[in-house]
């Protein structure tokens, strides 16, 4: 992991994935489900200060007639996120207008949160790849269904893709 990493808060986004109450109730790993909440929560408090916009993203399933219970964002979440995104897929940027959002507020730098990440987390990562963003991966600040998931992305995947960080590390302006 980089020991500290400076970030231009004109220039970057905080994205939440999927902190949604039937996500977070979930056993999951290396960290709880309320642990990565916490954890998002206080970088978004740290984003907003520094004029940086935060994203939320949530998952709705795509040909059912209502959604399941707790499919709605963590009621904080939604309360400090600047835009909710929906998405139908596992990643947030197919069919979404998440890329054409963030162009538009001129940001080049995602900082990346959520559950789980192998899945929701990395589908994300990689699609922000493909359009070009600079990605940063908050370990403390996601989690897997398991825990050799979490560190096959955390320690194979993420390095290549971007910068692996601490929360505590993580520095807008």
């Amino acid at each position: 992991m980089t020991t500290s990493t400076a970030l231009d808060p004109r220039s970057t986004a905080l994205v939440l994935i999927d902190l949604m109450d039937r996500i977070v109730a979930n056993q999951l790993a290396p960290h709880s489900g309320p642990h990565v909440v916490a954890a998002s929560l206080r970088l978004a408090e740290d984003f907003r200060a520094a004029g940086a916009p935060v994203v939320a993203v949530r998952v709705e399933r795509p040909g059912v007639a209502e959604q399941p219970p707790g499919s709605g964002l963590v009621a904080e979440v939604e309360a400090a996120a600047d835009e909710v995104v929906v998405k139908r897929t596992i990643g947030a940027f197919q069919g979404t207008g998440l890329h054409e959002m963030l162009r538009a507020r001129g940001v080049e730098t995602l900082v990346f949160t959520g559950i789980a990440t192998n899945l929701g987390v990395e589908s994300s990562a990689r699609a922000a790849a493909d359009h070009g963003y600079r990605l940063v991966f908050v370990e403390d600040a996601m989690t897997g269904l398991t825990e050799a998931e979490h560190r096959a992305s955390v320690e194979l995947d993420f390095p290549r893709l971007g910068e692996v960080v601490a929360a505590a590390d993580l520095r807008l302006g």
